[in-house]
């Protein structure tokens, strides 16, 4: 990571303002770490604000970025040495991980998908550590998300990676699971 370039700071305002919460989810999603990891896959790495924070808290972490959106790919390369351009649902980079890290993306992926990814994670991570949108018990609430979302509930998302709840707050939540 290059600690001079600046976070793309109008796309966080714009998330800020989609998702209120939005620091709140990042602090408790890196704060669910259950130990130092050395390598890292990060999964819809964005511009690079949870890898920051992430290394912020472990600064001698390797962290391999991936996103779908080349215009994010292109702004997290500010911010990160490592950051490819791939869909999650593509085959994981070589492993194995130490830790797999996903804030605010797992929610684009079908039911289906998320299972595939969760049992490839269990293969290759020894932690997974997930924050995202969630549903809300009776449907209601919640924040509107741009574009296709599939969110389950805390309890689902938790039950299919082998994971408890870490934190929830309103629609959002942090699961981690600990393969070790």
């Amino acid at each position: 990571m290059t600690r001079s370039d600046p976070i793309d700071h109008s796309y966080l305002e714009t998330v800020r303002s989609q998702v209120p919460l939005y620091d709140q989810l990042q602090e408790a999603a890196v704060a669910a770490i259950p130990f130092e990891p050395g390598t890292v896959l990060e999964l819809g790495t964005g511009t690079g604000e949870t890898a920051a924070r992430l290394l912020a808290r472990f600064p001698s972490a390797r962290i391999t970025g991936l996103d779908s959106d080349p215009e994010m790919v292109f702004r997290a390369r500010r911010q990160l040495s490592d950051v490819r351009l791939a869909r999650i649902e593509d085959p994981l980079p070589d492993g194995p991980w130490d830790l797999v890290v996903s804030v605010l993306s797992i929610h684009r992926l079908t039911d289906d998908q998320k299972r595939t990814l969760f049992r490839r994670v269990r293969q290759h991570a020894e932690a997974l550590v997930i924050g995202d949108f969630v549903a809300l018990e009776g449907g209601g609430g919640g924040t509107e998300v741009p574009g296709k979302a599939y969110p389950d509930s805390a309890e689902e998302l938790a039950s299919w990676c082998d994971g408890e709840v870490a934190w929830s707050s309103d629609d959002l939540t942090v699961v981690v699971a600990d393969y070790r």
